[in-house]
């Protein structure tokens, strides 16, 4: 085969063992995708840029690369509690290398099938570094949608998973500067997968908007206490979060100890997990509605209202006593140069 644009996207990227969706009217190989959707639906729509040596090692494999990218997006409509229906996936690539791109268009297919998504449209160019940009769309029922903005004083904060877990298994990796380091111990190859291969927790966010159990909800991309504070914001709230109630792995604890498994819970970004807020009315029902999900989740704390003679707009407390955290609540994403 030749290597044009062309050859490398009908070669590579159309290569999904599934059918098509039948919302997709037309997809990759003309100037624009064509799909519909019903009356009562509304679109969400998320972009996402990794580029090399800022938000992943030069040696991570293809095929874990190509996972994170779709999942990381898969985790934005998450957190909107929207059902992935199409994708764009636009590629910088220093050169062209067949291996490479056998692997990585096989595991983002493997991938996207997994979710009944489409493909539909995207583009290849050559550039200096490797840089991956995918647009991401979803459906939502009308009214449905989980933003930001819809938290509420009294509302409990719930999220999903462990906290710090890819944070810790980004710092096993920058020990070695390396993403394919097989480590023998299993707690640390537990954490390396978490940071290359989270799980969006697409069916979790979809349960949560279509059964308006949660008022808000927020993927944990920046950090725990960063994300929250985002919702905050919005919503123009404060909280207070039990820092007893992390839920904190074991494998975390094992590996870097209670104090700096803690820190990472709270500022390490990349866990993809969802942050959401319920109301008191709703915590009844969330048990009920979630039993089938199989994800597990944790109430951390509570929403109050904003307090505008204090400056900190969330309040750690440990066995009911506040505490002052000597730790970095901001995550600026992964930054490897």
């Amino acid at each position: 085969m030749t290597d044009s644009e062309f050859d490398i996207i009908q070669h590579y990227f159309c290569a999904s063992k599934r059918l098509p969706r039948k919302d997709v009217l037309l997809s990759v190989g003309d100037d624009c995708a064509i799909t519909e959707h019903r009356e009562n639906q509304r679109i969400a729509i998320t972009t996402d840029t990794m580029v090399e040596n800022t938000h992943f090692l030069p040696d991570i494999r293809p095929a874990d690369l190509a996972y994170k990218a779709a999942a990381t997006n898969l985790s934005d409509l998450a957190a909107m509690g929207a059902e992935p229906a199409w994708f764009s996936l636009a590629l910088i690539l220093p050169k062209i290398d067949h291996q490479w791109l056998t692997e990585f268009s096989h595991s983002f297919f493997d991938v996207l099938d997994h979710y009944n998504v489409d493909l539909i449209g995207g583009d290849t160019t050559k550039g200096d570094h490797l840089s991956i940009t995918i647009t991401a769309q979803g459906v939502v029922p009308k009214g449905k949608a989980l933003c930001r903005h819809s938290a509420k004083a009294g509302d409990w904060i719930y999220v999903s998973g462990f906290l710090g877990d890819s944070a810790g298994g980004l710092s096993l990796l920058l020990q070695t500067k390396s993403a394919v380091t097989k480590f023998e111990n299993a707690d640390c190859q537990y954490l390396v997968k978490r940071h290359l291969r989270p799980t969006p927790r697409v069916l979790l966010g979809f349960e949560l908007a279509v059964s308006s159990l949660a008022n808000a909800a927020i993927d944990i991309s920046d950090g725990f206490a960063a994300d929250l504070g985002h919702i905050l914001q919005r919503s123009q709230c404060s909280a207070v979060i039990d820092l007893e109630k992390l839920p904190i792995s074991q494998s975390l604890i094992n590996v870097f100890g209670k104090v700096q498994a803690e820190k990472f819970a709270l500022s390490g970004g990349e866990d993809y997990e969802l942050c959401f807020t319920v109301s008191e009315l709703n915590r009844a029902k969330l048990e009920r509605a979630l039993t089938h999900i199989g994800v597990n989740y944790t109430c951390v704390g509570q929403l109050r209202p904003q307090r505008s003679y204090h400056k900190k707009t969330i309040l750690f407390k440990r066995n009911g006593e506040q505490v002052e955290l000597d730790c970095n609540l901001g995550f600026d994403h992964f930054k490897v140069g």
